[in-house]
């Protein structure tokens, strides 16, 4: 990354998640929301996040005040929510390129198009599919 510029990462669900409940990747995941610059969260990692939060709730896998306490960490973390959408060409080329479920596939159109914007953009992701994609498009070192 250039010298001076401040990093920007945009997380998916599977991040976030790591950064909410402990898991293999919590240890990782809680250095980057240490880490300064721009911490990114679209509607759909919001939503994605909130999905299994509340799968948790019903299927009684979290407390109640569990549940509100990752609520609220989801509310006080470092993310600033960003209502994008990816650039419509941007999807079907990826999807070509890239075996990729449709909420990934999205969220790797969507950073490869806000990188045009913001070259020092990269995605954090856990999950192995989206993180072999998002370092084939330069988008995670």
């Amino acid at each position: 990354m250039p010298k001076g510029k401040p990093r920007v990462i945009y997380w998916d669900a599977s991040a976030v998640l790591s950064a909410l409940f402990k898991d293999t990747h919590s240890d990782d995941a809680m250095k980057w929301t240490r880490g300064e610059g721009v911490h990114l969260l679209t509607s759909l990692g919001y939503a994605e996040t909130c999905a299994v939060i509340a799968r948790l709730q019903r299927e009684r896998i979290l407390a109640d005040a569990l549940v509100e306490a990752a609520h609220e960490a989801l509310a006080d973390g470092p993310w600033r929510r960003l209502n994008a959408l990816p650039d419509w060409s941007a999807m079907v080329g990826l999807s070509k390129k890239w075996p990729l479920r449709g909420a990934d596939l999205w969220h790797l159109a969507t950073a490869k198009t806000l990188k045009t914007e913001l070259p020092e953009l990269i995605l954090l992701t856990f999950d192995l599919h989206l993180r072999k994609a998002a370092r084939g498009e330069d988008l995670f070192r």
